[in-house]
């Protein structure tokens, strides 16, 4: 009889998703979709000018990756495509090759594409997903603050007027300040419309589309009050035709060059692409599957690759301005590819009309929605050190960039952790008049030990950074007792695990207690640890009858046994 296997899929969530779609959807999704498509045209030009290849390539690069990642991405909201970090890694991985060594730069850069997918998808395989778990609640705020940040500083030059050269934040915001003078005030004045016009209305009409009112009014507005005669800077044209497949022909020495390079980008595009997913998950309260993102972007990575695209990540600005509008689910991508296409063909000269500084303004008004100072101060209420990591996370992306800001977040929260773990809490158990069960008796007043009887509780798995820590408390937690102590019993029902460091401290303390003549007990020992206490051979040192399944029975032996000790002095003396 032959043996039938079955080959295990990738996962579809995108599809399954638009396979259960609700009707409700649908509003708010056309609005995201042909709003969010207005805003990506020009800046994806952009981004394709910023990564070194002609500015059409960068609408290109948005037609593979909006289908791909609409069918495997776990993300019902992220806008996958061009963005600044990676269109910028990309710029700095190739314009040196080329410059030293000659060769096709869009051949480089598509392959490089295929190489940041290639590794994008040797991480799902590996199921690298589960380092998206270190991205905590205060990181996820403290990067979409700074983010709103970077997306801000960013539109200054464009409400304004005004050409900033620089590409940080503070650069920005810096040289904003000291061109205060060469403002051109029609742009200034059209830039401070749009957004006044923008918060008005949703604070009046929570529910209007204000950004697509802003495109076709800021769009009318140039052609009716002349503003394009008046200074004012508008998209312009747009290039016509759409991408082909096409394999990149390359070297084994090119594409080897290129290693290091794509695996930067894909560590920052995930990074972002995943930060930003988490992040609208928890705003909206639905969930992503980390690993599952890995093979979204991993695959639109490719189709870019195969498609005369460059390497392409999430855009958190583009996902927020369709949060603004109310997007649930990824048809907003289908609507955005569509007015893309659409506007390839036929569409151009429309939205070559629309002014850049309305185009700053909507930018402006999604960044500001993403700064929640509420959740700030509840961390600050929380716990302090929630607090210094949200600020940590934001400060680092805006001096540093992007994947170090969160690297330093996440060291942080990986010290705290560290520290609650190495020094976690603790507890002697003993009896309250008049409450049922036992207690910390630091908990409560008049509480007590059972004389005779140390029960205590260490609430940490047992390894080499608390192992000397936890056999100071015990032996404190002894000498504090009045009555001397006849048995000492371990409390593991929050001990899920131990190292062979604990295991020897814990001979350690067997041995030390014995030669006290204190008998070694524990109870609530669950079965994984139960096996790894045997595996251990510590089990031959503490009596089988010394390992209780509840704190109860633990009691109860001890008193049988003081019983049966009584009895045998009174026994004893009466002979005598």
């Amino acid at each position: 009889m032959s043996q039938k296997y079955k080959i295990k899929l990738p996962r579809i969530p995108g599809l399954k998703r638009l396979l259960s779609y609700q009707r409700e959807w649908l509003r708010g999704d056309i609005l995201a979709g042909v709003t969010v498509a207005a805003y990506l045209i020009p800046q994806c030009m952009a981004y394709g000018e910023l990564a070194g290849v002609q500015p059409v390539v960068g609408l290109w690069a948005i037609i593979p990756p909006m289908v791909i990642y609409t069918i495997l991405g776990s993300s019902p909201q992220i806008s996958v495509g061009p963005e600044s970090t990676t269109a910028v890694m990309t710029a700095a991985a190739i314009a040196p090759l080329v410059a030293s060594n000659g060769g096709n730069y869009a051949s480089l850069v598509s392959m490089l594409a295929l190489m940041v997918g290639a590794i994008c998808i040797i991480g799902y395989i590996a199921r690298l997903g589960f380092l998206a778990n270190l991205l905590s609640k205060p990181i996820l705020v403290g990067y979409m603050a700074g983010v709103a940040v970077i997306m801000i500083a960013g539109q200054l030059g464009k409400i304004g007027g005004i050409k900033i050269e620089a590409n940080t934040v503070f650069g920005e915001v810096s040289e904003f300040l000291g061109k205060l003078d060469q403002i051109h005030q029609p742009t200034l004045i059209l830039g401070a419309i749009v957004l006044g016009f923008l918060f008005i209305i949703q604070h009046r009409f929570p529910n209007a589309p204000g950004p697509l009112l802003v495109v076709l009014l800021a769009t009318a507005s140039v052609g009716l009050f002349h503003l394009k005669q008046q200074g004012v800077a508008v998209v312009g044209e747009i290039p016509a035709g759409l991408p082909h497949f096409t394999l990149p022909q390359l070297s084994t020495k090119d594409i080897s060059t290129l290693v290091a390079s794509a695996i930067g980008i894909a560590v920052v595009g995930y990074s972002d692409n995943v930060l930003t997913a988490r992040a609208f998950a928890t705003r909206n309260h639905y969930k992503i599957d980390a690993n599952q993102e890995l093979l979204a972007l991993g695959a639109s990575n490719l189709g870019n690759g195969l498609m005369q695209g460059f390497p392409i990540s999430s855009s958190g600005s583009r996902t927020a301005i369709a949060d603004s509008l109310g997007s649930k689910s990824q048809m907003f991508s289908l609507v955005a590819l569509i007015v893309v296409i659409l506007v390839l063909l036929f569409l151009r000269p429309l939205l070559a009309q629309f002014p850049k500084a309305a185009l700053g303004a909507i930018v402006i008004y999604a960044a500001t929605k993403l700064i929640e100072i509420p959740e700030f101060f509840r961390l600050a209420k929380f716990r302090r050190i929630e607090l210094f990591v949200a600020l940590a996370t934001t400060v680092g992306v805006l001096i540093t960039d992007i994947l170090v800001g969160v690297g330093v977040a996440i060291g942080l929260s990986v010290i705290d952790l560290f520290a609650r773990i190495a020094r976690p809490h603790d507890a002697v158990l003993g009896e309250v008049p008049g409450i049922p069960g036992l207690h910390d008796i630091e908990d409560w007043e008049g509480a007590k030990t059972i004389p005779g009887l140390v029960i205590y509780r260490y609430d940490a798995p047992l390894f080499f950074a608390n192992v000397e820590h936890f056999k100071q408390r015990v032996l404190q937690a002894i000498e504090a007792e009045t009555t001397p102590v006849e048995w000492f019993v371990l409390n593991t029902e929050a001990i899920v695990e131990v190292d062979i460091t604990a295991i020897d401290t814990l001979t350690e303390l067997h041995r030390e207690l014995a030669a006290r003549g204190i008998t070694f007990a524990m109870t609530r020992v669950k079965q994984d640890l139960y096996k790894q206490l045997k595996g251990s051979q510590l089990l031959l040192h503490i009596d089988s009858e010394h390992i209780y399944l509840t704190l109860h029975t633990a009691i109860a032996a001890f008193q049988a046994r003081e019983r049966h000790f009584n009895k045998e002095t009174t026994e004893s003396d009466q002979q005598n």
